[in-house]
């Protein structure tokens, strides 16, 4: 091998670093700015010909600026640089990424981008960047591409392509059915490992994520698993009937894909079969998309408890005006209503003025202590911990431990009463009103996603606001209650 050989491979070996994409995004935002001033300066300059050709002359060398740093990058690195610009600087960024990247990147990015990019997309770019993609990978693109280009796409699928790809779209979005993988290694059972070895070396590549070959007979009907490791130790004489694994766990491509990542999550899974009603084999599910599935449900959960859906941090103010404004308008109500019930104890407050002060603490306390409850309660229902047969003695369990909390808690807040208040009395309602305000907290933190969930709703969907309104109103009414009962 030549010196200038050596060089060139080394040159080409990189390792995937998450900080070279902010590093590259920082420059390219630089390039960015500085092709804004370029094109302010030649907005005021628009009669000079030679300054028109010196700022398309600028233009050309940004362009290869940003095609250097782009296309140099993984496509998962590109689609994050990508989803940290605004659109205008996104769709000049998208314009140099290199055509073999296309189908990648559409794949990578999130939801909320993809659908602009493929707006910006001609017929021609779309067919060839898809004609690039897998069944199953066409399948997750094909809600967001025009239905002329799936056509075209299915032209050039061979049968078997093509009926996976119609299954592929016919399952549920949510389905263990939309993200299995049609790619997978089967092979029979009357076969030595010696045989089965030969096979694996005449293919090109193994499917991505491939830990274990599935093991069928003639009518592709599931008969069990055999483990690459087990494959690799054991005797090549060895049949695979011997060696195979008959106790394993498999997956229906109408599941839940929730149930599929818990599933992974609970028996370290790596791949799972998915089968049929007949027992067949018909997918698998790899580690990346469970992966894939958990983030987004993280993600899901976190905007949902705020009453929020996904949305580009970029887009136009009237589009986030949308999405943020129901839940506010509610929460809007909801802290009317707490106002309301606050007013009608105006004599109360009047005469013990100390309350007003006071009053707010109770209020806070119990939606932390429910918000707490909450965050377990909605996570134990995520990995299918509750029942309808546990949930009652779960209630009673939070309410205890709230108690014990809430009578720890409220000695440190009569305290304080009584010091800025120099009174016994307002500091024992005090601390009634916050160890009440506490149970009401932990009671609707899990009654509120419980509920929810037994109407077929997002348990996490504006929990946070409807929490809040009860422990806003009931505080307040509990700890004024209280005091015009025992202080006036």
């Amino acid at each position: 091998m030549t010196q200038a050989t050596v060089n060139t491979a080394t040159s080409k070996m990189r390792r995937l670093d998450p900080e070279d994409a902010q590093l590259a995004l920082q420059r390219l935002q630089s390039i960015l700015k500085r092709q804004e001033v370029v094109n302010l300066l030649s907005d005021d300059d628009q009669q000079n010909e030679p300054s028109e050709d010196l700022t398309q002359l600028t233009h050309r060398h940004h362009e290869e600026e940003i095609r250097a740093i782009i296309n140099n990058l993984h496509p998962a690195d590109i689609a994050f640089i990508l989803e940290s610009l605004p659109e205008p600087e996104r769709q000049l960024v998208w314009d140099q990424v290199s055509d073999e990247y296309d189908a990648d990147v559409l794949l990578e990015i999130e939801d909320w981008v993809r659908e602009s990019l493929i707006k910006s997309m001609d017929t021609e770019e779309l067919i060839a960047a898809a004609s690039n993609m897998d069944a199953d990978e066409i399948a997750d693109l094909a809600p967001d591409l025009p239905p002329d280009v799936i056509a075209e796409v299915q032209k050039g699928l061979t049968a078997a392509e093509r009926a996976q790809l119609i299954a592929a779209m016919g399952y549920p979005e949510d389905s263990v059915g939309a993200i299995m993988d049609f790619e997978m290694v089967r092979v029979r059972e009357d076969v030595s490992l010696e045989v089965v070895l030969r096979y694996l070396r005449r293919l090109q590549e193994l499917p991505d994520h491939t830990d274990q070959v599935f093991v069928v007979d003639r009518g592709d009907r599931l008969q069990g698993t055999l483990s690459l490791t087990t494959l690799l130790v054991s005797d090549p004489d060895s049949l695979v009937s011997s060696v195979m694994n008959t106790d394993y766990f498999y997956l229906h491509p109408l599941d839940p894909d929730t149930d599929a990542a818990n599933a992974f999550e609970r028996y370290d899974l790596v791949s799972a079969p998915v089968v049929d009603d007949y027992g067949r084999l018909i997918g698998r599910v790899p580690i990346d998309e469970v992966i894939d599935v958990l983030q987004e449900d993280s993600q899901e959960q976190e905007l949902s408890r705020a009453g929020l859906q996904e949305e580009d941090i970029f887009a136009p103010v009237f589009s986030a005006l949308r999405n943020r404004a129901p839940w506010l308008l509610i929460n809007l109500c909801t802290a009317a209503t707490a106002s309301f019930v606050a007013s009608r104890f105006e004599d109360t407050v009047s005469h013990i003025v100390i309350l007003a002060f006071l009053m707010s603490i109770v209020a806070g306390i119990g939606g932390n202590s429910g918000n707490q409850t909450m965050t377990m309660i909605i996570r134990a229902m995520a990995m299918g911990r509750i029942t309808g047969a546990n949930i009652w003695p779960l209630v009673k369990r939070e309410l205890l431990v709230t108690f014990l909390v809430g009578a720890c808690g409220s000695l440190v807040t009569a305290g304080f009463a009584w010091f800025i208040s120099r009174s016994i009395p307002i500091a024992l309602v005090m601390m009634a009103a916050m160890i009440g305000n506490m149970l009401v907290g932990a009671a609707l933190g899990v009654l509120i996603p419980t509920l929810r969930s037994r109407f077929g709703k997002d348990p996490a969907v504006g929990s946070s606001v409807l929490l809040t309104f009860g422990t806003d109103s009931l505080g307040f009414f509990i700890f004024l209650g209280l005091a015009t009962v025992f202080l006036l």
